[in-house]
């Protein structure tokens, strides 16, 4: 299966339908009451952790998603139906970036995880609800609103406790098989494992989830090589087991350049703890290259193994589970404060903005005051009053006249204009 980690996606949630204008039609009661129903609520789009899934493949080609919208209002009073929400699977792990905020809308790293990532917009109401006593017969209802829209980048970073790294062709791979259920790759040249790969490790009654991450190489961290794409899978585990190739010309030189290819990494990933493991100890001068290695760090524990044959690898994954049990999560890095997980709740817009286009003309835009005019019937003077009431409470007219709106001059929303009327001004 292709290891698919990062799309961008466009989604767009849907409307909610709109509210009815209806009467009540009998052979005695030609005008009868308003019986107009309450338009449906437009689908949301939800993303949620599938276990069986392990890579974003599946939204690879969808460049949009959408979600239907709400049904309008149907006559006797009877709703609209609402319609169902898009659910999407996706692995654990995969967080959901705004790319217009930066922000990280939804973190799915728990198997419960699901977010609500557009919300479907709301069911305009019907006529029958704009009855009373001084109107028995309201000829106006309220439009359903929009549904959210998003640019998003959804992207996988696994999940694992434990991440190998080092350089190519170490026994990275080799290790994961042996330890636990895992089939990567393995051949003896660079590069063999080009995606992670996960697999889970018994030890004792305990267990844990590694990861092997393509070798990395010098200058992984500003993109050369695979590192820079399978970096950011480590940003979550605990514990990094560094492997070495003992066997190599200088793995002090190899242990280096790993180590600073994480501290450059945003995040100092070279801060996590490590065990250093010192692999291929039966070959040619891989003893002597310990001795120097151990001169060179003679503070740091290392376990020397032969992965291939599975030998001295026991006390290595004790250690890495008694020092998981003591090791938080790590969350995920925030670069420049701007990549932080948001939980997303409905925040009322800016009522207006206000724009001077010369010549006496001005013009009122705003999410608020523009869904006003559309649920407004211009031909029915009790929706005029109560317009212009609501222009009133979001003191619209203060406002113009601190731009500097004169009495007179002529103020647009959308394709309706009014001359303003400044009553301070004939005082």
């Amino acid at each position: 299966m292709q290891f698919i980690d990062k799309v961008k996606l466009k989604l767009k949630a849907g409307n909610g339908g709109n509210g009815l204008v209806a009467f009540k039609r009998e052979k005695y009661n030609p005008l009868g009451g308003p019986t107009g129903g309450d338009g449906g609520n437009g689908g949301s789009i939800i993303f949620k952790v599938d276990t069986n899934k392990s890579t974003l493949l599946d939204l690879r080609f969808s460049k949009m998603i959408r979600a239907e919208d709400g049904e309008n209002g149907k006559t006797n009073n009877m709703y609209g139906a609402s319609r169902d929400d898009v659910v999407i699977k996706v692995p654990l792990g995969t967080i959901v970036k705004d790319l217009d905020s930066d922000e990280i809308v939804a973190d799915l790293n728990t198997l419960e995880s699901q977010e609500v990532i557009c919300q479907g917009g709301k069911g305009g109401k019907g006529n029958f609800h704009f009855k009373s006593s001084r109107n028995n017969a309201p000829d106006y209802a309220t439009l359903g609103t929009p549904g959210q829209e998003r640019n998003v980048l959804v992207e996988l970073k696994l999940l694992a406790d434990v991440g190998l790294v080092g350089l190519p062709s170490v026994g990275k791979s080799t290790l994961l098989s042996v330890v636990s259920n895992a089939r990567p790759e393995i051949a003896d040249y660079p590069f063999t494992t080009l995606k992670p790969q996960l697999g889970m490790v018994k030890v004792g009654d305990s267990s844990f989830v590694m990861a092997d991450l393509p070798g990395l190489i010098e200058g992984a961290s500003e993109g050369k090589g695979l590192g820079h794409e399978f970096l950011k899978h480590i940003e979550r585990c605990s514990l990094i087991i560094h492997v070495l190739d003992m066997s190599h010309d200088d793995p002090i030189n190899d242990y280096e350049v790993i180590n600073e290819e994480l501290k450059k990494y945003p995040g100092n990933l070279a801060d996590r703890p490590q065990i250093v493991l010192a692999n291929k100890m039966d070959m040619d001068n891989a003893a002597d290259n310990l001795e120097k290695f151990r001169a060179k760090y003679p503070d740091l524990e290392i376990f020397e193994t032969i992965t291939l044959i599975n030998e001295g690898l026991d006390p290595v994954l004790y250690r890495a589970k008694d020092m998981l049990k003591e090791l938080p999560q790590f969350p995920l890095y925030d670069p420049n404060k701007a990549e932080k997980k948001v939980v997303y709740t409905y925040e009322e817009p800016e009522p207006f903005e206000i724009f001077n286009e010369g010549n006496g003309i001005w013009r009122v835009q705003g999410e608020k005051v523009e869904r006003l005019f559309r649920n407004t019937n211009f031909k029915d003077d009790d929706s005029i009053l109560r317009f212009s009431r609501a222009l009133s409470r979001m003191k619209l007219d203060e406002a113009l006249r601190e731009k500097g709106c004169k009495n007179g001059d002529q103020v647009f929303i959308q394709d309706y204009s009014f001359d303003f009327m400044d009553d301070d001004e004939d005082e």
